[in-house]
């Protein structure tokens, strides 16, 4: 189909370095396992990344119950490990780092993964500029969130695999955008509020909101919300404001108890995807406001509050660190430091400054002469406990192969682990069950320049109501002989995402079930269809011409991103418990469990803490060993996929 004129106005016509948004291949009820071929070409940087058909076609084969139809017998062949972890996610490559520094250098390791590269949620975006600079993006999992929540093992975990927190200090540039009159902006779409307007929020609210297209009670509303709220539970006691608000969505606290106008709630409303995975509509006022979200302050919550003795279970002390530690990568920086430590003749290098621009040599991450392997593009089918080891089966180049370890973590999605293994109680499998991945999309946009940015002001935007949630300018990361952007008139990487739920007013596990359907329906042309009009749209003013200034975009599908994190209304047990995840994480025989879901809590320190859980589980916790942490910690600037 030709484009229409506002297409070919928007550049959709135009040849860009981009890939399919959907790639894979087609899974029919009679498929054998050659139908689950490699990628031709095998592994390629840069370009499309993230969660695709083809990936995830063994898996959802076995869901359906067609797998093992088609199968036949496993080969079995004469590999024998004495730990094979499933799954090179952050927690499945800490897992093998911890496991054979308890264990000895000796320990044979096997690492299998279903995708094309190692690091799960944790991928980069590589770009080549047209004034032929090398440009690195996040496509997934951002940023060491919080380090003075870190537990002891995750500390001592960085140090061991050559991280120092302290160096972004020196590497991130937090003067960047206001060294050059930069600040945040809000697009308020005409879909939403009537007309479009892109307004600087920087300053007092009363300014920015008078000049936006807002009803007029809206805007009152607003300004009031913002700077003089009222306490709508005058009289009730510290705990009864509690209960209250752990019981009451956002949504419904802004339209049914303030009676605000409408426009201030959609304003709002998805003011907390980017940190809980669901709008205002399905997140507790005090989730709301432990995020910084208005309409709290003359309530008299106090400052800090206890994560087991808070109705939320949220920790309402405010970020302790500056939202600093962001390799321009994001966290495959810290998969490659992994890789590293494990297979350093696959990454050769001794520093930080060094690995941010060293290049993987993939064929030697599977060699026969190593003790640490990593098997990429190997989906694990099964797991069973025989005598003193595990059998694996997985399925490589189209063959059913069968291996076997001493002991085995599985470091995949929990939803996954009861279609490996018919060893698990129905109270355990109902458990893992209990977890549904928040669905997202990120997209990284190369432009020629920020010239527009600059002349309007701005380092990026909120866009409430409309398909993206917004759109910021990349963190200003410089390491070693890596360098961020400087004047406007050099390229830079722009970064758009939307958490993908559909479903109002449901469950945060039912919208997410929704998203998933809906991102599976997406095309790539949509998808870049929304990023060159939500651009042209907000960034026209400044003189941005999405035809003219797009090089090339990366669209990264998350269809299973974020882990669940408990929440009320919907979980009534958090944080008392008993928690789904103490049933769901349970060990048995020689198999453990490792990832974020283990912990509830979407951050890569999460997915580190679960892996030295598991090890412990497996070998025992060796004397003076630090603590891994029990609790999920307070929330963060989940702008990221950890």
């Amino acid at each position: 189909m030709r484009p229409s004129k506002h297409e070919r106005a928007l550049g959709m016509q135009r040849s860009i370095s981009r890939r399919d948004f959907l790639n894979g291949v087609a899974v029919g009820a009679g498929m054998a396992l050659a139908d689950f071929p490699a990628p031709a070409g095998g592994y390629s940087v840069g370009g499309f990344r993230g969660q695709t058909d083809r990936g995830f076609a063994i898996m959802h084969a076995l869901r359906d119950g067609r797998f093992w139809a088609n199968a036949g017998a496993a080969e079995t062949v004469d590999e024998h490990y004495d730990l094979i972890v499933v799954g090179a996610g952050i927690s499945g490559l800490a897992s093998a780092f911890l496991y054979r520094q308890q264990a000895g250098a000796g320990a044979r390791i096997l690492i299998l993964d279903n995708s094309e590269d190692f690091g799960g949620h944790a991928v980069r975006n590589e770009f080549t500029a047209s004034n032929g600079r090398r440009i690195l993006g996040y496509g997934g999992s951002k940023s060491l969130q919080t380090p003075s929540f870190f537990s002891p093992a995750v500390s001592k975990f960085m140090a061991d695999v050559g991280i120092d927190v302290s160096k972004f200090d020196k590497w991130y540039d937090r003067r960047w955008a206001a060294d050059r009159g930069l600040g945040p902006a809000v697009f308020l779409s005409r879909e939403t509020f009537g007309a479009d307007g892109l307004f600087r929020t920087a300053g007092k609210p009363a300014e920015w909101i008078a000049r936006t297209p807002l009803d007029e009670k809206a805007k009152s509303d607003l300004v009031k919300l913002f700077s003089s709220p009222a306490d709508p539970f005058k009289g009730k006691t510290r705990a009864e404001k509690f209960a209250l608000l752990s019981e009451t969505t956002y949504e419904a606290f802004l339209l049914q108890i303030l009676g605000l106008h409408p426009q201030v709630a959609a304003y709002l409303a998805d003011a907390t995807k980017s940190y809980f995975g669901v709008g205002a509509d399905a997140v507790s006022c005090l989730d709301a406001r432990a995020i910084g979200n208005p309409g709290f302050d003359a309530m008299d919550l106090g400052e800090a509050v206890h994560p087991t003795l808070s109705p939320s279970g949220r920790l309402m002390q405010r970020n302790p660190d500056p939202y600093i530690h962001h390799f321009p990568d994001g966290n495959a920086s810290l998969a490659r430091a992994i890789v590293r430590r494990l297979l350093p003749e696959a990454l050769p290098g001794d520093s930080i400054e060094d690995l941010l621009l060293a290049q993987v040599d993939y064929g030697r991450l599977d060699r026969e002469e190593s003790r640490i392997r990593i098997r990429l593009d190997a989906p694990c089918v099964r797991v069973q406990n025989v005598r003193d080891a595990v059998e694996v089966c997985y399925v490589d180049n189209g063959k059913l192969l069968k291996a076997s370890g001493g002991n085995v973590i599985l470091a995949c999605w929990h939803r996954v682990i009861p279609l490996l293994t018919d060893e698990l109680a129905k109270e355990q499998t109902e458990a893992l069950g209990d977890q549904h991945k928040v669905p997202l999309i990120y997209a990284n946009v190369l432009v020629r320049s920020w010239e527009s940015f600059a002349r309007l002001g701005v380092v990026g935007f909120r866009a409430p109501g409309a398909w993206w949630d917004g759109c910021w300018i990349d963190e200003p990361v410089s390491i070693g002989s890596y360098r961020f952007a400087d004047t406007p008139s050099d390229p830079v990487l722009l970064h758009l995402g939307k958490v993908v739920v559909g479903g109002k007013g449901e469950s945060a596990r039912e919208q997410a079930r929704v998203g998933r359907h809906m991102l599976a329906n997406l095309a790539f042309s949509e998808v870049e269809l929304h990023i060159r009009d939500l651009l042209a749209r907000a960034m026209g003013k400044g003189g941005f011409d999405p035809a003219r200034d797009i090089e090339a975009i990366a669209v990264n599908r998350w269809s299973h991103g974020y882990s669940y994190e408990y929440m009320r209304p919907w979980d009534a047990y958090w944080p008392e418990g008993p928690l789904p995840i103490e049933t769901a994480r349970k060990q048995w025989g020689r198999i453990a469990i490792a990832n974020s879901d283990s912990g509830a809590y979407a951050y890569a320190h999460s997915a580190i803490d679960q892996a030295a859980r598991a090890v412990r589980e497996l070998l025992g916790a060796p004397e003076g060993a630090p603590a891994y942490a029990r609790f999920p910690g307070p929330p963060g600037e989940k702008i990221g996929l950890e």
